[in-house]
């Protein structure tokens, strides 16, 4: 498998703005977020997320619409699509977690 090609689109005292390209199968690599993040689709599409506490989750995207993790999550994601897939990950620099 192929890692996702990763672009920083912004990276400023608030924020750092990600996008994530997928083909099907690739994966983003084993990682730890250390800031909470929202993840924001740009493609309806289906993940396979191998994380360190919850095991293997499967998560379907909807184009649109977003989501939020808190910091600390530990995993690798996988594009379980037969189609290419793209997201927007934003990663909140200084926020406090909350839930």
């Amino acid at each position: 498998m192929a890692l996702a090609t990763h672009s920083i689109l912004i990276d400023d005292e608030r924020v750092v703005v990600n996008r994530f390209d997928f083909a099907p199968g690739d994966e983003t690599g084993h990682h730890v977020h250390q800031m909470p993040y929202v993840i924001v689709p740009l493609a309806d599409g289906r993940l396979r997320i191998e994380d360190d506490e919850a095991g293997e989750v499967f998560t379907d995207l909807t184009q649109g619409v977003p989501y939020s993790r808190p910091r600390g999550v530990s995993h690798n994601v996988f594009n379980a699509s037969g189609a290419p897939l793209a997201f927007l990950e934003i990663e909140l620099k200084g926020a406090a977690d909350h839930g």
